[in-house]
């Protein structure tokens, strides 16, 4: 089984990367061809999409992608300094996105067939 990181750094609705990363990561998931095991990890602005309640006037709603990637049973992974330095410590996160450090994300690294990042 291949495992295939996925690292973002730009906000959720500032651009269109991490709802790129999003749709990569639901594609991947659905493969049936050849397993794989993704994780996503959410560093700078990105953290900002693991806090719910998210309600977008229209298009796409992160945080409804989010949970389908949880669903699938990707791991997700958020940057604690991030979130630390944002002032956004004390907020509840989506259920199943997990905080994390830069140890974390080393060792996913390490351990990952791909890494992409967005």
């Amino acid at each position: 089984m291949q495992h295939v990181l996925i690292i973002v750094n730009d906000a959720p609705y500032g651009s269109e990367k991490l709802f790129n990363a999003l749709r990569l990561a639901i594609q991947l998931n659905e493969q049936d061809y050849s397993p794989v095991r993704v994780s996503l990890f959410l560093l700078s602005d990105a953290v900002t999409a693991v806090l719910p309640k998210q309600n977008p006037i229209e298009g796409y709603n992160i945080q409804q992608m989010l949970e389908i990637v949880i669903a699938q049973k990707a791991q997700v992974k958020f940057c604690g300094s991030c979130m630390s330095a944002r002032g956004l410590t004390e907020l509840n996160t989506i259920e199943g996105c997990e905080m994390a450090t830069m140890d974390d994300l080393a060792q996913w690294v390490l351990v990952a067939d791909k890494t992409i990042s967005f």
